[in-house]
């Protein structure tokens, strides 16, 4: 994967917390439920408001993140059937993965 940038891993940390997946207190990053390059098409727009679209996030650790997006690299299918924390939770590789990272440093 080509880098975003000098800076890009530097603009993924966020403020210290509890990740919402693994618990464990790391800098955090904003997971996009409905993820940004499918909020201006139809179908996504007929079945989610701006707003929803805009809001639904959950804060992750940098390590659940990358692991979310390695697992299901397709945007449409993350906004199609795991736009809930419960939706990805409920995937046995992301339950696989999240386990992995809590046993992590």
């Amino acid at each position: 994967m080509a880098r975003k940038g000098k800076n890009y891993t530097d603009r993924m940390k966020g403020p210290v917390g509890e990740c919402e997946l693994c618990t464990r207190q790391k800098p955090l990053t904003e997971h996009h439920l409905i993820p940004r390059a499918v909020h201006g098409k139809k179908y996504f727009l007929k079945l989610f408001s701006k707003e929803e679209m805009t809001h639904r996030r959950i804060r992750i650790c940098r390590q659940c993140h990358k692991g979310i997006h390695r697992i299901i690299p397709d945007e449409k299918e993350l906004a199609r059937n795991f736009n809930t924390k419960e939706s990805l939770l409920a995937d046995e590789r992301i339950i696989r993965h999240v386990s992995w990272v809590a046993k992590q440093r």
